[in-house]
């Protein structure tokens, strides 16, 4: 499979293939469409250093997602191209510094293979369509770390200052975590090297200088906002610099306790997440991992020249750094994806595929993940055939051919090729259907996005428009390409107004005799928070909310004002 470079180029058309698919989902809320949201207001403002999110002052995350965003639906639209193509193009700089950074110290196929473990990981995939800011962090990061060893090996000044510029934009981008996840790795890697005086060059402070240089735009922009404007309320406080809340409460203020984001995960949450998330290579980095720790111990935490602990230790700190937090999501362990990546293609490439004759551990290995992979293959056909009656027939047939094909097909190959040919196969196959035809089907039931489409094709006038005793759904206020305002008081209602209302809020306009025109009706329901009752159609009635889009004609204001 890793042998042939034609198979290879196959592997990444056929994980392209998946992204791109990815581009037609429509923004799920509320994270990826609340920062498509603020994508698009940065632009309308023309304000590219101070942020704001449905015309209040933003403090949470740093603005490079925004500005690349902007610029791109500036270009392509307000569409789901527009806001998505920079971080698709960010994960593809992830995957070549990957590939680039591995081939520093391991043989090209070790290289290789560490850039198709990153791309074709589950979390890789989601992250090109339910787009955050960890796709452009993960890639600020590792370009970096590959530049900056670049740097130690050759000396070359331009190395050093991309490494540095990395690491600035990767902080503009997320944080702080940006600057110490190559500071852990390079720290460990020295260390184990007995090399300390690498991590003391007088070069360094120039790196540092223009890591601050490029900090300036976006210092600059949060001392405008919130520094010089110490009686804003924001996030319901007053006297908030901006600047602290970056450079630490952001990030270290959840750990000692100074920020208020608290969901009381674990020090194993993170780990627990990747079960699903490095899907299907985690079983391979968890041995692959423990055996390179077990090797460092054995040699008394000593490694040879040319030996590489940058991921060990990369990924091992930043671990030990997001699970001391007290507030933690699973999309934050990506940032370390690269690493991982690079630890089980070493482990696959240089250990379990050299062995001619598989061992008894390798067969439970193989049997294991055909287990696994029979068992996904028979969810994927339960929702394709069971859950949306919308979806054709064909689909689920198509997935059990193509169930049958992974039992057939690599039933004649050698078991080595044969597992990992599953591995790709049943990850690639499953999300093709997924981004193809399940996303798709699933966000109909997202309101935000079927009703903002429908007020910007239908030209309705923003400033007559008002959520009804409803709270704004991010993605609404994309696709509609406008903030939405929020009223509770039906005294506020006039002839000419449109109104987004619940099905029971508009049984009680009738009640108060308003003539109105219904002109789209819908459905609500949180599409990243699926459940029994709504995956099966004869309970979603209850478990969703309908919702229409109406035309105030003409009011009663007798009936209203007794009401």
């Amino acid at each position: 499979m890793i042998h042939s470079s034609k198979k290879n180029y196959l592997i990444f058309l056929l994980i392209l293939i998946v992204v791109l698919l990815g581009v037609g989902i429509d923004m799920m809320d509320i994270d990826a469409a609340q920062y498509a949201s603020i994508s698009r207001e940065m632009l309308e403002h023309n304000n590219m250093l101070q942020i704001f999110d449905a015309g209040k002052d933003y403090l949470d995350k740093p603005p490079f997602l925004f500005w690349v965003s902007a610029l791109s639906i500036k270009i392509f639209g307000v569409n789901n191209w527009g806001y998505k193509l920079p971080s698709i193009l960010f994960s593809v700089l992830a995957v070549f510094s990957t590939y680039s950074f591995a081939k520093l110290f391991y043989n090209k196929r070790v290289a290789v293979f560490s850039a198709i473990v990153l791309a074709s990981s589950q979390g890789f995939i989601l992250m090109n369509h339910d787009i955050r800011t960890d796709t452009i962090l993960m890639s600020w990061v590792i370009f970096s770390i590959w530049q900056l060893t670049c740097w130690f090996k050759e000396k070359k000044w331009i190395h050093l200052i991309f490494g540095c510029i990395g690491i600035a934009v990767g902080m503009m981008t997320k944080g702080p975590i940006a600057l110490f996840v190559p500071i852990f790795g390079f720290s460990v890697h020295f260390f184990l090297q007995r090399k300390f005086s690498m991590l003391f060059k007088w070069q360094h402070l120039i790196g540092i200088v223009v890591i601050a240089i490029f900090l300036l735009p976006m210092s600059w922009g949060l001392y405008q906002q919130f520094d010089l404007h110490p009686n804003k309320v924001v996030n319901g406080d007053t006297h908030v610099s901006g600047l602290k809340f970056f450079y630490w409460t952001q990030s270290f203020g959840r750990i000692t306790g100074e920020s208020n984001w608290n969901n009381h995960a674990g020090f194993f949450f993170l780990l627990q997440n990747m079960l699903w998330s490095f899907m299907p290579w985690i079983l391979f980095f968890l041995i692959g991992f423990f055996l390179q720790a077990k090797r460092i111990i054995k040699n008394k935490f000593r490694i040879e020249n040319i030996s590489e602990a940058i991921s060990f230790g990369a990924f091992v700190l930043t671990y030990i750094a997001l699970g001391m937090s007290k507030y933690q999501l699973p999309h934050y362990i990506f940032v370390v994806f690269p690493f991982a990546s690079i630890i089980t293609a070493d482990y696959i490439v240089n250990q379990l595929l050299t062995n001619e004759t598989p061992n008894k551990n390798f067969i439970n290995l193989y049997y294991f993940h055909f287990g696994i992979f029979v068992l996904l293959w028979m969810v994927l056909i339960y929702l394709l055939g069971f859950t949306f009656e919308s979806i054709s027939w064909v689909y689920p047939f198509l997935a059990i051919i193509s169930a049958c094909g992974l039992i057939y097909f690599f039933s004649k190959n050698k078991i080595q090729n044969k597992l990992i040919a599953m591995c790709l196969y049943t990850i690639i196959g499953i999300n093709l259907f997924l981004n193809a035809i399940y996303y798709p089907t699933i966000l109909k039931f997202q309101a935000g996005n079927n009703v903002g489409k429908y007020i910007s094709e239908n030209k309705i006038p923003l400033d007559k428009l008002a959520l009804y005793k409803y709270s704004t759904w991010r993605s609404l206020n994309y696709y509609a390409q406008g903030a939405i305002k929020e009223i509770e008081d039906s005294t506020l209602i006039h002839p000419g107004d449109y109104l987004i209302i619940k099905k029971n809020d508009l049984i009680s306009l009738d009640r108060q005799q308003v003539s109105y025109q219904i002109l789209f009706e819908g459905f609500d329901y949180p599409v990243t928070k699926l459940t029994k009752d709504f995956l099966n159609t004869a309970k979603r009635k209850k478990s969703i909310q309908e919702i229409s889009l109406i035309f105030i004609k003409q009011l009663n204001k007798n009936a209203i004002a007794k009401h």
